[in-house]
């Protein structure tokens, strides 16, 4: 493989892991949220700082980032215990331009000048290849995919699917929906800083510019086109919108406007996506009665 497609494959593989754990929060815990792209960048400023500022080796740095992230998940997270709908989207909406200014304007994460010289990782005695590094975002991938199989069939999931569908109802059962939504929230975010981590190491360059609102756009239009609460759905949903952008480059100006035109063609005539529920693609592959 040419160095063009490992560079593409591997993003690919980051946006498969941001889209499937924002699936979780939405699809499967039925949250909206619109600045998943904060919690990337905390996994990427986390890993880059620990790695270039403290000098931790890289994946000492990764795992203490994901951490980080989740914690700072749960914390964020907090605010979903007493809004919903509209106020909900507002209030991470609001989160994300709140963590894109704090890396942009401390000094200590770098400012408008961002991070640089953060290490790419060695493996048995030298630094890994490109090649070697998009095995290892994929078998990462992997792993991610089994945890988000792992969560929807546990009973965390069929609690978190009831809330989804009526928290009222399922509030009267027994079911805490403070539970549910923390947990989906801090699982979403530990897999946002994963693919931060990943990103960072990548780069090797990151700034406040590269976590923007319009990202978190990008992530939620992969999981909704790809379709909600299906893990195969996300996986499609970041591969075709990272690649399409590829074979239009003389459009990409405007490439938002295409996210958000699709956005709202989706919800108009397919809003379960691809390959949800009554989905085109689900119908055209999967016999159903």
């Amino acid at each position: 493989m040419g160095g063009y497609l490992v560079t593409l494959a591997i993003t690919v593989g980051i946006y498969i892991i941001l889209a499937l754990g924002l699936n979780i929060i939405v699809g499967y815990a039925g949250q909206i949220s619109l600045g998943h792209a904060a919690f990337w960048a905390i996994g990427a400023y986390a890993s880059a700082i620990l790695s270039v500022k403290f000098g931790l080796p890289v994946w000492a740095a990764g795992v203490l980032a994901v951490l980080i992230t989740t914690g700072v998940g749960i914390v964020l997270g907090m605010p979903s215990l007493r809004v919903r709908d509209d106020f909900l989207a507002i209030t991470t909406m609001g989160i994300n331009f709140i963590v894109q200014a704090v890396f942009l304007y401390v000094p200590f994460f770098g400012g408008a000048l961002g991070i640089g010289n953060i290490p790419f990782p060695r493996w048995a005695g030298g630094y890994m290849s490109n090649f070697g590094y998009m095995v290892m975002v994929y078998i990462i991938v992997v792993a991610l995919i089994l945890v988000s199989r792992w969560f929807k069939a546990s009973w965390v999931g069929l609690f978190s699917a009831a809330m989804r569908e009526d928290e009222l109802a399922s509030t009267t059962v027994g079911i805490d929906p403070r539970r549910f939504k923390l947990f989906a929230f801090a699982l979403g975010s530990a897999y946002a800083g994963v693919a931060g981590v990943l990103y960072a190491h990548f780069m090797g360059f990151i700034s406040s510019g590269d976590f923007g609102f319009p990202v978190s756009i990008t992530i939620l239009s992969m999981v909704v086109v790809g379709g909600m609460d299906t893990i195969s759905g996300p996986i499609l949903g970041a591969a075709m919108l990272v690649l399409l952008p590829e074979f239009f480059r003389p459009i990409q100006n405007y490439r938002m406007l295409l996210y958000g035109g699709l956005l709202v063609f989706m919800m108009r005539y397919q809003p379960q996506g691809l390959l949800g529920e009554g989905g085109i693609l689900r119908r055209i592959f999967v016999w159903e009665k």
